[in-house]
């Protein structure tokens, strides 16, 4: 199995920036992607960015783009999004996931709730 915690969401204002890391332990060799998904209160949750490791590919929700930047520190089995240019529109509960190789599970953090103010 995989576990996945995120740390980083606080209370910002619009235009300001942050940082939201989340660190796997486990079975981490057996993970190919890792992403980030959103929940805002009484919406679906919602792609935000995903990494895919082996293949080096980075994907963004165009809601995002040239704002967020998704990145890994793969000696810490850490994924960072850094966020730039908040929005009122980007508050929600931040989640990272992980998806294992072949018919591996797939696993998600607890989450972080990132508030923007205007």
């Amino acid at each position: 199995q995989v576990q996945l915690v995120e740390s980083g969401g606080s209370l910002v204002q619009a235009g300001g920036s942050l940082r939201l890391s989340c660190v796997a332990s486990g079975r981490t060799y057996s993970i190919y992607r890792m992403g980030w998904f959103r929940q805002a209160p009484g919406k679906e949750r919602e792609f935000v960015a995903e990494y895919r490791w082996g293949a080096g590919i980075k994907e963004y929700a165009d809601s995002v783009k040239g704002r967020f930047t998704i990145s890994r520190d793969s000696a810490k089995n850490t994924m960072n999004l850094q966020m730039n240019s908040l929005k009122p529109e980007d508050t929600a509960v931040y989640y990272c996931n992980a998806v294992e190789r072949g018919e591996g599970g797939n696993y998600w953090g607890q989450g972080t709730q990132v508030t923007v103010s205007s």
